[in-house]
């Protein structure tokens, strides 16, 4: 009789305490190698790399590594009219950033408008009238009990404020 060497069950066992790494699915394990650690210190020194009145208006989005069809790329969302002043800082963010990691993480930068809080508002003044979905009030329209129908009601009126 053979045995199959692809199968997805673990022959051995592990006494004690795991890692966190070995707990990880293998697919989350393959984001974080690639961009996980520059992008999470970029975030996280976000304010150094950028100074005090650019980190007010614009945030880093996504991170792209490089690869054999193109350059490694920082995407960075900007307040709407601030745009001329990240452009103008644009090799002064990345030479900081390469300084900080001590090689040449980002060879491009990439801008992404954005409106600050007007569309935002907007919708949280929809969402309290609308609290809950159409697909949930059917849901709990089809409880029996007006009790528990109550309830669920002030629970996601709740969960709207949070």
């Amino acid at each position: 009789m053979q045995f199959k060497n692809n199968t997805k069950q673990r022959n051995a066992s592990i006494q004690g305490l795991r890692s966190f790494k070995d707990t990880l699915p293998k697919y989350v394990k393959r984001i974080i190698n690639k961009k996980g650690h520059i992008y999470s210190e970029t975030l996280n020194n976000w304010k150094y790399l950028v100074g005090d009145e650019l980190f007010k208006c614009c945030y880093p989005k996504t991170f792209k590594s490089s690869n054999k069809f193109g350059v490694s790329t920082l995407v960075i969302m900007v307040k709407r009219g601030h745009e001329v002043d990240i452009e103008y800082s644009k090799k002064d963010i990345l030479n900081k950033m390469n300084a900080y990691f001590g090689y040449e993480v980002v060879e491009k930068l990439k801008f992404i408008s954005f409106d600050d809080e007007q569309k935002v508002s907007s919708k949280l003044e929809i969402n309290e009238k609308n609290v809950t979905i159409n697909r949930y009030k059917d849901k709990i329209s089809g409880v029996k009990n007006e009790k528990i129908k109550q309830s669920l009601l002030k629970l996601t009126k709740v969960f709207k404020k949070k």
